[in-house]
């Protein structure tokens, strides 16, 4: 009996160290300067891209930040959040995500809001995706990690549905890189003829928010596609 109930306090002991370490910042993660988006209890800071308040399909579930399917895979319930304190230039973002199989959502940078015009107007986005089942993953440059229709992450790291990944997203006077699971995915230089070479052969050539842009600086976003995702573990420092 003793013993049984030694191992129900370890398991306790365990269950609560782990779950103290998501949505919390190291000392030496302070020092170095990474600030806290999401402290794994509310949603401080965040808000409706183009309105104001939390869509109601967000909750909080496994410490993370979910963005619950809509009626219909696949089609958002127009619930595109971003983090509103802040606008970001130089900066580095870690994010874990993990998503439904058949699931994809996205994450942004450098998100202005346009009235009538979607989180993704005139923000790169970094593609979030079950690639082995989801109906999006005929393209390379369509799977996760990969800045979304223009760039593919390579090599393709992804963990299948169900699975924590985690993105690095580092951006220094317009070069980029996408560290995926520890890797690097991606590299590229923005505002550069190369840049825009990439977008005209992408479906945002005639998009005047990538013609003219992006912005310098902006917003982090996240996107509701109409699956089930969940984001923890968001944190970023300025450079």
């Amino acid at each position: 009996m003793k013993n049984v109930l030694f191992a129900t306090l370890l398991l306790a002991i365990g269950s609560t160290t782990i779950s103290a370490q998501n949505n919390t910042l190291t000392a030496e993660e302070k020092k170095d300067g990474w600030t806290l988006l999401f402290d794994g209890r509310n949603f401080d800071g965040w808000r409706k891209c183009n309105s104001t308040g939390m869509p109601a399909n967000w909750s909080i579930e496994e410490e993370a930040m979910k963005v619950s399917r809509g009626a219909q895979a696949g089609r958002g319930q127009d619930g595109d959040i971003l983090f509103e304190t802040k606008k970001y230039g130089n900066f580095e973002l870690s994010i874990d995500w993990k998503i439904e199989r058949e699931g994809n959502s996205g994450i942004f940078y450098y998100v202005v809001e346009y009235p009538g015009q979607p989180i993704y107007y005139a923000a790169p986005e970094v593609q979030v995706l079950d690639n082995w089942n989801a109906g999006d993953n005929r393209l390379t440059n369509h799977l996760a990690g990969s800045l979304y229709d223009m760039l593919s992450a390579l090599p393709q790291n992804a963990k299948p549905a169900g699975e924590w990944n985690t993105i690095v997203i580092r951006v220094k006077d317009g070069k980029a890189t996408h560290v995926q699971n520890g890797e690097k995915v991606v590299e590229y230089t923005i505002w550069t003829p190369e840049w825009y070479a990439l977008v005209a052969k992408s479906k945002f050539k005639d998009w005047p928010g990538f013609k003219e842009g992006p912005a310098k600086e902006g917003f982090i976003g996240l996107q509701d596609h109409g699956y089930n995702c969940w984001f923890r573990n968001i944190k970023i420092r300025e450079l």
